[in-house]
């Protein structure tokens, strides 16, 4: 009989390797190497394969879960059989998500089970209680042993199974302790083969780390079918809810909700709620019509711009990235005359939510220069693009979209890139204000510029008057 050989993997990353060694080559943890013994017969095991072709191609239905919001991140619905992974910070409200979608698919007849691991269920029945989520069809176990939750689901046979949370599972029959990133694969693996061999649909909970990640081996992420980012700021009552991985559709849809004393309540209007408390008229205000994903979005941003005797005067952005903020700053000093050397800068995203798109350079940039030359931008204008290095304006993807949200909403001017909307539909500055508009979409009016300097010039004065003007303004504090 051959002898069984030996196989190694990282349990950080799932990496195999043929020999064992001191640090994985893939994500350079130290000592995560560990030894898995092959098939006793040296061959592995295998299923027989199937073609293509002769497959059953129906698949399971979808599970609605009740949430809009939800099942628009999800592409309609669980799958049945799933896993689905749902990571985010301690109390953003990842149990309240999960209670609510449990609640809502018990009343559609479905059996639901949560497995809550960090909480009594007392002190669950307590929050549904407050919530008005106490339905029939959901059950609850506090089970926080592998076994005895394995035990639980083939008793009950759930449509539904949420563990609450991955890492406070333990494994008494191995003896690993919860926590342990050993524990951590072994639980969700056992839990991930029973939903693919006709078991229920599997949400787990996972945790983050400080950087934002995922807590936890990176093999979570692999075995798990979805895996959902559950975010937001704890001072304010937005959340966010991103597919970071969806084996079963796209990834690019945002799914928005507001933390309130009932629960969260969906946002399907998020423009509107974005910038329901913004005041008109205000200085260093900009409405910026972004993108998360394939959902477009309009964020106020705010910008001040304050007198600093130091040598070296304040940048601070809260929801933009500090880095791009230097840049725009460096190109207002050298190509739009606004120099901000002596000056405290501060920059933000109005609502808590956080901007990655770099079509909001021309709405920051904007709000700074409307601060500094104390002139206000129109509050029925919307602005968008790119900003160069060299002073220029550039395109950004998914544009009609942008600007037919901003005409839906009621605002009646856009200053984009020359182009962004489209050759007909965008003029050319240099071709004189007079010309530069044209209908787009919605009684949306859509002005196109070239450069940095010309856009300014276009919202702070209300015509093109080229960058010699906005320096003469630039001088006025």
């Amino acid at each position: 009989m051959a002898r069984a050989r030996l196989h190694y993997r990282c349990r950080e990353c799932g990496t195999a390797t043929p020999r064992w060694a001191g640090r994985c080559g893939q994500c350079e943890e130290w000592n995560s190497i560990e030894e898995i013994p092959a098939d006793p017969t040296g061959r592995p095991s295998r299923a027989a394969p199937v073609e293509l072709a002769a497959m059953d191609g129906a698949g399971g239905e979808l599970l609605p879960t009740g949430i809009d919001e939800l099942d628009r991140v999800l592409g309609g619905g669980l799958v049945p059989s799933s896993v689905t992974l749902i990571a985010g910070e301690p109390g953003i409200g990842k149990s309240t998500l999960l209670l609510q979608m449990l609640a809502a698919m018990a009343r559609q007849g479905r059996r639901t089970l949560l497995v809550s691991a960090e909480e009594s269920p007392t002190q669950v029945r307590m929050r549904a209680m407050r919530l008005g989520l106490v339905d029939d069809g959901v059950w609850i176990a506090g089970d926080t042993d592998l076994a005895a939750i394995r035990s639980d689901v083939a008793n009950l046979r759930p449509d539904v199974l949420v563990v609450d949370s991955v890492q406070t599972i333990s494994d008494q029959e191995s003896g690993l302790a919860p926590g342990a990133v050993t524990t951590v694969r072994a639980c969700a693996q056992a839990l991930a083969d029973d939903a693919k061999s006709g078991g229920p649909a599997v949400v787990l909970v996972g945790h983050v780390t400080k950087d934002g990640s995922i807590a936890g081996p990176r093999v979570l992420e692999h075995l798990v079918d979805t895996v959902l980012s559950f975010e937001g700021e704890r001072h304010h009552s937005l959340r966010l809810l991103r597919a970071v991985k969806h084996r079963f559709g796209a990834v690019g849809e945002l799914g928005m909700w507001e933390m309130t004393g009932t629960g969260l309540q969906e946002v399907a209007d998020g423009a509107t709620f974005l910038l329901a408390d913004r005041r008109p008229g205000m200085l260093g205000s900009v409405v910026f019509a972004g993108m998360d994903g394939r959902r477009p979005i309009l964020v106020e941003i705010q910008a001040l711009v304050s007198a600093n005797s130091s040598p070296s005067p304040r940048r601070s952005a809260a929801g933009y990235d500090s880095g791009r903020l230097g840049q725009l700053l460096a190109v207002l000093d050298r190509w739009a005359g606004i120099s901000l050397h002596d000056r405290d800068v501060y920059v933000s995203a109005a609502g808590g939510i956080r901007i990655d798109d770099p079509g909001a350079d021309l709405a920051v940039a904007a709000a700074i220069a409307s601060a500094y030359t104390q002139r206000a931008v129109p509050d029925d204008t919307v602005l968008l693009g790119e900003v160069g290095l060299g002073g220029e304006l550039r395109q950004v993807g998914h544009s009609p979209r942008r600007l037919a949200e901003a005409g839906r909403i009621g605002f009646r001017r856009a200053v984009v890139p020359r182009g962004a909307a489209g050759a007909a539909d965008v003029i050319d500055l240099t071709r004189g204000a007079a010309a530069a508009d044209r209908p787009v979409t919605a009684g949306l009016r859509v002005t196109g510029a070239s450069l940095l300097a010309d856009a300014l010039d276009l919202v702070l004065t209300g015509q093109a008057v080229g960058r010699p003007q906005l320096q003469v303004l630039a001088g006025r504090d």
